[in-house]
């Protein structure tokens, strides 16, 4: 491999990452402006076409685990209605709007090859959606339906768009097999992922070094999606209930296996999310290449019908599969006692921006398939028009609509005092049992420091609440300990980076002491 070959593999990531650094300190939406970025760059580096193969194998899985170990099982089981119905019910929904329109504008497309659009084009791709929501501070209620939805719904029409392909190209599948297809790939999903859980958090358990732990889960992802493809089926279901698991039962893990897990994932998925929006760019020019003479004005009408049906059969599937059941079924109602707003409802109606899967299964489609390219550049048109339109529009929705979750932040503040205090008393009580049995007589300083700290965390839970000693405008106790503690951690740093480099302490030393500075900097970053 040459070094001109090098440079070009390593341009879209390095540009990737600098867009998303521009976009992260001026406060922009990131993958709008990735997108926007690919965009422009398109004519320029015209050569980027789209693996099908390395986003189903290379980018989805990690992508996929990521946001499931940092979701709450417990959370996505409250809101499991809402999410089956997007995740199922929505994108079989829209695969037959979208397949019924794209046969009434291409009468010679064979109505499986229709289909096959719509499942490619059915899934939206949440990462946009949430980023906004959890910046713009939606409640969680709905940034979990989000997120469930984006977790569970590749599967769905990845498997509805395998039958749709076979069936175009003249393999004999009834609808009735792709019924036994869906539930056989979905449910094997679940099994192998309980299973390799399982397995897995065994594993996990026996290394008990954080390093080889975190090393050992970035080849999770990859690890059980090859196995359940391997058994024919879903692998985005089995790496999804992996990720949830694992993510459940963290708190238990060692503290060391959580810290190094937290900026693992949150760098490689910032880093793979980066390269994953700019390639949605970059697909406008060889997709556009390949369309030939074809009519603009028919291609362009055609792209803005397929849009306008995806959009539209969000919102009208989205409404009333919140509002029906709760009509029609008293167990719904008893379940769910207090309705959904109508601003959450609209919200979650507008939050469909499609993503990378739904370019990569266009890519996937087998060459002389009927009307590929067409169906390339509707898929193209759908992802763009959706991350533009919806994205753009969906900040000014939430602050339209004002909807936030300032209710929701008292509440766990109020929580997380009570917990704390429960805490301490246990923690105060126990080191007086330690105390009463002779431990530590000797050095009651140290004793003393223990109980002040015990007290220190929880006044600091109770201040959050305003409850602190502070007047209006004047820093609570926690909040000066903590500004005075980071200035005297800054002097302690230089110091050590100032005998580093006077040659009186060698760089690992340097390294131990620093750390030690750092997790104390950021337990007060918690406090």
């Amino acid at each position: 491999m040459d070094q001109s070959t090098v440079l070009q593999m390593l341009l879209v990531p390095v540009m990737a990452i600098a867009v998303a650094a521009v976009a992260r300190q001026r406060g922009w939406p990131v993958p709008l402006l990735l997108v926007l970025a690919g965009l422009v760059l398109s004519p320029v580096v015209p050569d980027y076409q789209l693996d099908a193969e390395l986003v189903l194998l290379v980018f989805l899985p990690p992508l996929l685990y990521a946001a499931a170990i940092e979701s709450s099982y417990l959370r996505l089981k409250d809101v499991s209605r809402p999410v089956a119905l997007l995740s199922v019910g929505l994108v079989l929904f829209t695969t037959l709007v979208i397949g019924g329109v794209a046969h009434l504008l291409m009468p010679d497309l064979p109505l499986a090859a229709a289909f096959a659009l719509g499942a490619i084009v059915a899934p939206p791709d949440a990462v946009a959606a949430v980023a906004v929501a959890r910046r713009l501070g939606l409640p969680r209620k709905v940034v979990a339906i989000l997120v469930g939805e984006s977790l569970f719904n590749d599967a769905t029409a990845l498997t509805v768009y395998r039958v749709a392909v076979a069936a175009a190209l003249g393999e004999g599948v009834s609808w009735s097999a792709a019924g036994v297809e869906f539930l056989r790939s979905a449910a094997g999903g679940v099994v192998v992922g309980v299973a390799l859980t399982w397995i897995l958090t065994r594993v996990l358990r026996m290394l008990r070094d954080a390093l080889v732990e975190n090393t050992v889960m970035l080849l999770i992802p990859f690890a059980v999606y090859l196995a359940a493809e391997s058994v024919h089926v879903s692998g985005v279901v089995a790496v999804v209930i992996v990720g949830l698991s694992i993510g459940h039962l963290m708190p238990r893990a060692a503290f060391g296996t959580r810290l190094l897990s937290d900026a693992v994932w949150r760098v490689f998925g910032f880093f793979l999310e980066s390269i994953v929006f700019v390639l949605i760019g970059l697909q406008m020019w060889p997709i556009m290449r390949n369309l030939g003479g074809a009519d603009p004005w028919r291609l362009g009408g055609m792209a803005l019908a397929v849009f306008a049906a995806a959009v539209a059969s969000r919102i009208v599937w989205v409404v009333p599969s919140i509002y029906l059941p709760r009509i029609l079924s008293g167990r719904v109602r008893r379940r769910e006692p207090h309705p959904p707003s109508w601003q959450n409802v609209a919200i979650v109606s507008w939050a469909g921006m499609r993503g990378v899967v739904s370019l990569a299964a266009a890519f996937a489609i087998p060459e002389g398939f009927p009307g590929r390219d067409t169906l390339l550049f509707l898929t193209f048109a759908v992802v763009i028009g959706t991350l533009l339109v919806q994205g753009l529009t969906f900040p000014a929705l939430i602050r339209r609509l004002r909807v936030s979750n300032e209710q929701e932040i008292y509440g766990d503040n109020l929580a997380e005092a009570a917990a704390q205090q429960a805490a301490a008393s246990a923690a105060l009580a126990r080191l007086e049992e330690l105390v009463a049995a002779g431990v530590g007589e000797t050095h009651q300083e140290v004793v003393d420091q223990l109980r002040a700290k015990s007290e220190r965390r929880t006044l600091g839970a109770w201040e959050r609440l305003g409850g602190g000693t502070g007047q209006e405008g004047e820093e609570t106790p926690s909040t000066v300990y903590r500004r005075l503690r980071r200035e005297m951690l800054a002097a302690e740093r230089e110091v050590f980076v100032r005998l580093r480099d006077e040659r009186r302490i060698d760089d690992e030393v340097l390294r131990r002491v620093v750390q030690d500075l750092d997790f104390e900097e950021a337990i007060l970053e918690r406090d």
